[in-house]
């Protein structure tokens, strides 16, 4: 099973921008997809966007424009790069794998915390 730990998170003001990592403990190419997941105070975790083996992209409910999700296959890695940052945006991100319904897999990791606040 394929596990990830998440990085990158940070305070950052209104309209900044952050790359956040994941690091799988084995070949990305291996599972279906890989999605980035968040959890805002009081809600449940939600589908932020996610990357197929080929490069297919599927959105939750957000501001598509703002999210760029990018995969490097050769150091397993995907990353989320999420710009003009909101307070809205605050939230522990996740990443997972996910299968061909949508269903996320395997364990959750501990997340990287985003907080937007001036």
């Amino acid at each position: 099973q394929v596990r990830f730990v998440e990085s990158g998170g940070g305070l950052v003001q209104p309209g900044g921008s952050l790359r956040l990592s994941c690091q799988a403990s084995g070949y990305i190419t291996s599972v279906y997809a890989v999605g980035w997941y968040r959890q805002a105070p009081g809600k449940e975790r939600a589908l932020v966007v996610s990357i197929s083996g080929w490069d297919e992209k599927e959105y939750g409910d957000v501001e598509k424009d703002r999210f760029t999700i990018t995969k490097d296959n050769a150091e397993n890695t995907v990353y989320l790069q999420i710009d003009d940052l909101k307070p809205e945006d605050t939230a522990v991100y996740y990443c997972n794998s996910r299968n061909s319904v949508g269903r996320a897999l395997g364990s959750w990791g501990q997340g990287t915390q985003v907080t937007v606040s001036s």
